[in-house]
């Protein structure tokens, strides 16, 4: 077990909002939302800039957060809110208001959108309160520490999440960020930074998180295979029992982390879940990575991670340690840019970047920290570094790809393709049909608008889409027809099928993604 470590918002409303609140608002309209740009699986899906662009205002409360978000003209109204001081239940109500849904003893970041918080001055802390994320999108969680938060005991926020997000979310990247506790489920804390329920495209970089049971999920239970998309990097984390972090389904790029005492287990993939595990330097730790509490197995790809006094247990029914000599069983495509450090120098840039209060420090990429200069980042300019591992695509759709997570079929496959392959993400996976001419489908439980689709093929394989025409599958209804891949609009329509049919080709076909946009 653990080892004890050392809105569109008028001058005169957002004042009295914030005054009402105990904040203070600042003249800085064209502030920029934080410093750098997201980095990992945050930056794709259209990136993540939360508030970027919209007015900034200073709280020293949590009611005064929660003020500043109801002062917006519209849950979307860009924000950045800058946090001086501490924030608890005693300065923490819930405020009414166009731009928001919030709560008592929680920070609640519900159903908005276009928000940064970001510590300042002498500093954030978040003490025994956490930050729920739930049915929102585009948010920066930036230079805070949140500590100590309880699902039992006195006082209880947010069921014991230091950062929580679940329902629908979509594109959050927290960074810089200090996350934790004084100990295990049984002294009445949960996880550190849990994902559920329908969320993807998160990044968590340059953080620390310690002294915890539970470092961390993706998905709440076997069945929930909806998230994924996840990012981790530059983050340490020490003194953790376990789930550093846990895994059920969905894809990871975990690269860059330093993980010093694991107690009892660490990567833990599961359930299908795929992780790209890249240069992490692990450190007096049991079972860092591989399959456990469970005979649902996961998968991972390793290269260049350091093994210092690793320990491993023997496998068993519920128990598939990957080492003590870890070798990939998958392979996972990365679509971003991204720099990585050597293992060897990770402890050292690490201690020197990951966590609150750190000046915002991030690695060059050779092993050497640097403070980055502020930016006010595009919605669609991810912050690339310099090599590009796997091919990016050269027609971004923008918006919300409502193919992930939706389902698929088709009128055939080829023998090792899958329908579902056109709405995972990865470029690397495939839909082909039986011959030169088929169709394959994405469909949701309930009635989608969409006005364009990107069809993307399979990496090196250009060409092999000759004609085609795009169906209303609900009524047989021909929306557009042409030739070749890429973006493909036509008009506005609510559906709940929608069809590519090949109806020729020029060799073999091979559909990676098919992706639907509202607009």
């Amino acid at each position: 077990m653990r080892r004890p470590v050392a809105p569109r918002l008028s001058a005169a409303l957002a004042a009295a909002a914030l005054v009402a609140a105990g904040g203070v608002v600042l003249s800085m309209p064209e502030a920029s939302a934080a410093t750098g740009s997201a980095t990992g699986y945050a930056s794709q899906n259209g990136g993540t800039t939360g508030g970027a662009g919209g007015q900034t205002v200073r709280a020293t409360t949590g009611t005064a957060i929660h003020g500043a978000l109801c002062g917006r003209a519209s849950t979307g109204t860009p924000l950045v809110i800058e946090v001086e001081g501490t924030i608890n239940h005693g300065n923490t109500s819930k405020v009414s208001g166009t731009g928001c849904n919030t709560a008592d003893g929680v920070i609640e970041l519900k159903q908005i959108s276009n928000v940064t918080i970001v510590g300042v001055g002498g500093g954030a802390v978040f003490d025994q309160l956490g930050i729920h994320i739930r049915e929102s999108s585009n948010i920066i969680i930036q230079n805070v520490t949140v500590r100590n938060v309880k699902k039992s005991g006195s006082p209880t926020s947010n069921g014991g999440d230091a950062i929580g997000m679940e329902s629908g979310v979509r594109n959050v990247w927290v960074d810089h960020v200090t996350l934790e506790a004084s100990g295990g489920e049984s002294e009445g804390f949960d996880g550190l930074f849990d994902m559920k329920d329908n969320t993807q495209y998160v990044t968590l970089s340059y953080s620390t998180l310690r002294n915890s049971g539970r470092g961390g999920l993706i998905g709440s239970s076997e069945s929930d295979l909806s998230n994924g998309f996840i990012t981790y990097h530059h983050n340490l984390y020490e003194n953790i029992d376990s789930r550093a972090p846990l895994l059920r389904g969905g894809t990871a790029h975990i690269y860059n982390n330093h993980y010093v005492s694991l107690n009892e287990s660490g990567i833990n993939s599961r359930a299908g879940a795929r992780a790209k595990v890249d240069n992490n330097y692990f450190e007096d730790s049991k079972d860092v990575l591989g399959t456990f509490y469970t005979d649902a197995a996961g998968y991972w790809q390793v290269s260049g991670n350091i093994f210092d006094n690793v320990t491993w247990s023997s496998p068993g029914t519920d128990n598939n340690p990957a080492g003590p000599n870890p070798q990939s069983n998958t392979t996972v495509s990365i679509p971003y840019a991204y720099s990585l450090d050597n293992a060897g120098c990770v402890p050292a840039v690490v201690s020197q970047t990951a966590g609150a209060n750190k000046g915002l420090r991030v690695s060059d990429g050779s092993c050497t920290p640097q403070t980055p200069a502020p930016t006010t980042p595009q919605p669609t300019t991810p912050a690339p570094t310099t090599p590009a591992p796997t091919p990016t695509p050269t027609q971004p759709g923008g918006g919300t790809n409502l193919s992930i997570g939706a389902g698929a079929d088709g009128s055939s496959k080829a023998d090792g393709t899958s329908y579902g392959n056109v709405r995972d993400g990865d470029l690397n996976t495939y839909w082909s049909p039986a011959g030169a001419t088929g169709s394959v489908s994405v469909k949701w439980g309930s009635a989608t608008t969409v006005s364009r689709i990107v069809v993307r093929e399979a990496a090196g394989s250009a060409g092999g889409i000759g004609t085609w025409r795009v169906v209303n599958a609900d009524t047989g209804a021909v929306l557009t027809s042409g030739s070749g891949a890429g973006a493909i609009t036509f008009p506005q329509t609510s559906l709940k099928k929608i069809t590519f049919e090949i109806t020729g080709s020029t060799g073999a076909p091979k559909v990676a993604e098919l992706e639907t946009y509202a607009r």
